[in-house]
């Protein structure tokens, strides 16, 4: 079993692969983490050290990837954080090449181009995205605000959720994993991720914790990339990741930390 994964790395923090690819190896998958960046930490710091990855770098990495053969053996394809529209454009060449190489691959396309009503990504990242990489996938899972922006429709209930997932989908077949949803029947006080598959409906509310952490996406995205990876279902493989994700904003609360808390806190009386 192994998760090949396109994303951001940081050094203090867990967005990108920095969360992804514990969750993954936690759950008993391999993974194998390229980044598209190197920072010492998230930008939402005061300072920011290092930089995005060279286009380069990139490119030569993926063609590590395909040289060691992990294209064959992984279960699995993730894309995240780009960086770069050099970088987006290399990583979907190595896209078509993978699903070209192994028909049985899945590949989950992760967005991040926005969120709150703000895009933060570098000018082009987005035709990309639009143009060749949501076209390729089988899966995706963008925010609220991200699935508005690429379906072009303003999301109010869970009609108006089908016709954007129908848009995004165009003439081909792709599931959405919706994050971060408040519709107009979802419960007060709590948030939804819903998927939608073949136009069919599965919501998973939680009750919305007063903390925001940053790469709460990212995490949920590797968790599904991981139990896709162990054969589970599509709706068992959200609601699973839906479950770590609140365990672990629940663990993040009670320790009163900035950064997700994914390891489990030490048991009273015992060495950690």
């Amino acid at each position: 079993m192994l998760v090949i994964s396109i994303q951001s790395q940081v050094v203090h923090g867990h967005v990108g692969n920095s969360a992804a690819a514990y969750a993954i190896q936690a759950e008993g998958v391999n993974v194998a983490a390229v980044p598209t960046t190197l920072l010492s930490n998230h930008p939402r710091y005061p300072s920011l050290r290092g930089r995005v990855l060279e286009t380069e770098l990139v490119a030569d990495l993926l063609r590590g990837v395909e040289e060691r053969g992990l294209v064959d053996e992984a279960a699995v394809l993730v894309t995240g954080y780009l960086g770069s529209p050099g970088n987006a454009a290399v990583i979907a060449d190595f896209v078509e090449r993978a699903l070209t190489r192994n028909s049985r691959l899945v590949y989950l396309c992760d967005p991040v181009i926005g969120d709150d009503g703000r895009v933060y990504v570098a000018d082009g990242i987005l035709d990309v995205v639009r143009h060749r990489l949501l076209p390729a996938a089988s899966l995706t899972t963008p925010n609220q605000f991200e699935l508005e922006l690429l379906s072009g429709l303003t999301i109010a209930d869970a009609q108006d959720l089908r016709a954007a997932c129908a848009a995004l989908a165009g003439t081909g077949r792709i599931d959405v994993v919706a994050t971060g949803c408040t519709l107009a029947d979802t419960p007060a006080g709590q948030v939804e991720t819903i998927l939608c598959a073949a136009g069919q409906l599965s919501r998973f509310a939680t009750p919305c914790l007063p903390i925001r952490p940053y790469g709460t996406g990212d995490l949920l995205t590797g968790l599904i990339a991981a139990h896709l990876a162990k054969g589970e279902a599509i709706e068992a493989a959200v609601r699973l990741a839906v479950e770590t994700i609140f365990a672990v904003l629940t663990r993040t609360q009670e320790a009163g930390t900035a950064e997700m808390r994914l390891v489990p806190l030490p048991t009273p009386g015992r060495r950690p």
